[in-house]
Parts: structure tokens; sequence; C-alpha cells
């Protein structure tokens, strides 16, 4: 009886628990990877944010150390992000007219190109080299681009670090 119960229990956990890889429950899977490196992005974009550079790489750390188990290390991880900023663009999109035309709706927009190695040996053709777009829509009427910058950039940044997490650890 206490061979069943045993049996009842053992069995599904370690069913559940065995697989390929290891995986998150992001949906994310890191393999036999133990470290990565993100050096900072440069930013090359015409229109330049002073801060969109520390903001961007920090908050792709932040989405790596949130959902792998991946140590950080300075340089030559065995996954290794590394990039720059390409566009950051401010422009209208929805046109209101009455008495005057302003801009309904404005997009700012961010692409960033962004080249992943994955350093394990027999997995290198997981790395790629990519540029990523994402943008948000903002009402002007709500506060100038200045005062709502800051939320903006967080929200694109958040859109472009899961596609870039999806990308090299989903496999999306």
């Amino acid at each position: 009886m206490k061979r069943r119960v045993f049996m009842l229990l053992i069995v599904p956990f370690i069913t559940l628990t065995s697989g390929c890889g290891v995986y998150s429950f992001t949906g994310g899977s890191i393999g036999a990877l133990k470290t990565v490196s993100v050096p900072i992005f440069e930013n090359t974009a015409a229109l330049v944010n002073p801060n969109l550079s520390q903001s961007f790489t920090e908050a792709l750390k932040a989405r790596i150390r949130s959902q792998t188990s991946l140590s950080f290390v300075r340089t030559e991880g065995e996954a290794n992000f590394e990039g720059r900023i390409t566009d950051y663009n401010i422009q209208p999109v929805a046109i209101q007219g009455n008495q005057k035309v302003t801009a309904g709706l404005t997009r700012l927009t961010i692409t960033v190109q962004v080249k992943y190695i994955n350093r394990l040996k027999g997995e290198e053709a997981k790395s790629f080299d990519q540029a990523f777009t994402r943008y948000v829509d903002f009402d002007q009427t709500k506060g100038s681009f200045a005062s709502q910058e800051q939320n903006l950039v967080k929200q694109v940044n958040d859109q472009l670090t899961e596609d870039i997490y999806n990308k090299a650890f989903a496999n999306w």
C-alpha cells in the first residue's frame, strides 16, 4: 500500500520535472546557459534621448534577471546581447481638424538592432542579428511629450525587451 501511494506521488513529479533543458514558468528555455553579458546599447538614432541608452540596457537586464537564473558577467557571457538604438522617432498618426489642424494622436517609435550570440557548442544556431521595432501612441492633449516621455519610453522598452527575450529564449 505504501509503495502504491509512493508511486502515485513520485511518478507524476518525475514526469513533470523531466524534459529537455531548463524551463522557466515564463515559457523560455535557457538550456545549459549559466552566464549572460549585456553591454550598454549605444544610441545612434538621429533624434537622441540622452537617457535611452541606459534605460533600455537596464530594462533588458531586468527582463533577463526576472525571468531566468542566468548570472551576469561584464563580458564574454555564454549568452551575449549587444547592439545599438537605431531609431527614436516622434510623429503624428491621427490628425484632428476644426479651426486648427492638430495631432489627435502622436506615436513614439523606437528601433533597436540586437545581436544575440549563444556561445554554447551546438547552440550557435539560436544566435541572431535582428532589428526590433515597437511604438506607443499618446495623446498630447493630456500633456506635453516631455511630461509623458519617461513613461512612454518605459512602455516601449517593456515591449522591446519582451520581444528580444522571446526571440532568444522562447523561440517565438
